[in-house]
């Protein structure tokens, strides 16, 4: 589904059912974080696989290839939703009898599918017989489309969902998908009427008042050992208490392919030398680094004097150059967000995990092989978003931010 040569870290979620808070029009889940890679193969192969799947989305939404790769090695259905190396899984009942399935929350696809391990059955289910195909860069799934309830809690329920079911899929190793993404991304995914979308789980929960707002509110807590920490998905509004001040807002940007998915204009800064100009490029909780542009890569790496690890391929610096590190600076409309010193380093107690020694100081900045002035210049991934806290709103068409609770911590 996705591939691109690079590395890409770690860290599957699980959400359970339970507990589920719901208050104010607003329902948090919690999800529970784990370590998921084993090597730095793994960790490379998912970022190159979930990399290429950000391809050029033509007129009927068709993704391409966009981020050019070099070597591409793992089909995206292998990787993305193989191990869930990087994101995290929902576990929700579907049907009649009330079947769990454990599906991959996805930022970047509209489209919520199930049928990969487990098969679908339920005799509340109604076929419409309308095909369905996502078109990933290394792979496809393919199905029809059903109707059905979809229970995400004991009292959190959705009537007549329209689903996905898989009729070809190979080498999954999660029941499927639960779409998160704008509803435009699913656009290209009916093969029989290409510019029709389907309504996503958000959607769905708007039209039956279970929220009042299409928003979903997102919070991570960094990553420091192989312990479990805590995440939330917050449907409908956002909880205040996991961030500071209010949430800023910014428009979904108008350059395809990036305009699909939580797409914004950013520009990136460091010591007031300008790394990136004000480009378009994708927020996604499916990566684990930050991916920039390659002229804005070597930009930076030339202002933090990082050299090229070929252990790991990622940019190493002396503990002298760490003390001198300046903050990392976003600027997307009227908001300004940064990543300080200790958010732009690799946590150094997983250092193991990546060929690192224990004292090793590794840059998280990773770059893409286009240069700034394509539809995708930069990728916001895991690094940037569990120093933030992120809101996709799409009803406006817009995404949110907020420095969280940990924009300023040395868990590094």
């Amino acid at each position: 589904m996705f591939s691109v040569v690079f590395l890409l870290a770690l860290l599957a979620f699980s959400v359970t059912g339970s507990p589920v808070e719901v208050r104010n029009s607003t329902i948090t889940l919690p999800m529970t974080r784990r370590l998921a890679f084993s090597n730095l193969t793994d960790l490379l192969r998912h970022d190159e696989a979930r990399l290429a799947a950000f391809g050029e989305h033509s007129t009927h939404g068709r993704r391409g290839a966009g981020v050019q790769i070099s070597n591409p090695t793992v089909p995206l259905s292998q990787v993305d939703l193989g191990n869930t190396m990087v994101g995290y899984t929902v576990r929700v009942a579907i049907g009649d009898p009330l079947t769990n399935y454990d599906l991959v929350v996805d930022s970047a696809t509209a489209i919520t599918w199930v049928g990969a391990i487990l098969p679908y059955f339920s005799f509340s289910g109604v076929n419409t017989n309308v095909p369905v195909a996502v078109d990933y860069h290394f792979g496809t799934f393919q199905g029809t489309i059903w109707e059905d309830e979809i229970t995400l809690s004991q009292r959190i329920t959705i009537s007549k969902m329209q689903i996905g079911v898989a009729s070809e899929m190979q080498n999954i190793a999660a029941d499927g998908v639960l779409g998160i993404g704008p509803t435009l991304s699913g656009i290209g995914s009916l093969p029989n009427s290409p510019d029709q979308t389907i309504p996503t789980v958000i959607d769905r929960l708007v039209e039956e008042s279970t929220i009042r707002r299409p928003i979903v509110g997102i919070f991570f807590k960094p990553t420091v050992a192989n312990e479990d920490n805590d995440g939330e998905l917050c449907f409908g509004g956002t909880n205040p208490s996991k961030y500071i001040g209010k949430p800023r807002y910014t428009d979904i940007t108008t350059t395809r392919p990036s305009s699909f998915y939580w797409g914004i204009n950013q520009r990136i800064t460091y010591a007031n030398i300008q790394i990136l100009a004000n480009t378009p490029g994708v927020v996604d909780s499916g990566c684990t680094f930050l991916y920039l542009a390659i002229d804005a890569y070597e930009r930076y790496r030339a202002v933090t004097g990082g050299t090229l690890n070929p252990a790991n391929d990622l940019l190493q610096i002396s503990l002298q150059q760490y003390n001198q590190l300046n903050d990392l600076e976003f600027h997307t409309g009227a908001i300004n967000l940064k990543l300080v010193p200790n958010a732009q380093i690799w946590p150094r107690s997983l250092n193991y995990k990546i060929n690192g020694g224990e004292n090793d100081i590794f840059l998280v900045v990773k770059s893409l092989t286009t240069p700034t002035g394509a539809g995708l210049n930069f990728i916001n991934g895991y690094v940037f978003l569990q120093r933030v806290y992120t809101v996709f709103d799409s009803g406006k068409r817009r995404v949110g931010f907020a420095p969280n609770i940990f924009t300023q911590a040395s868990t590094n």
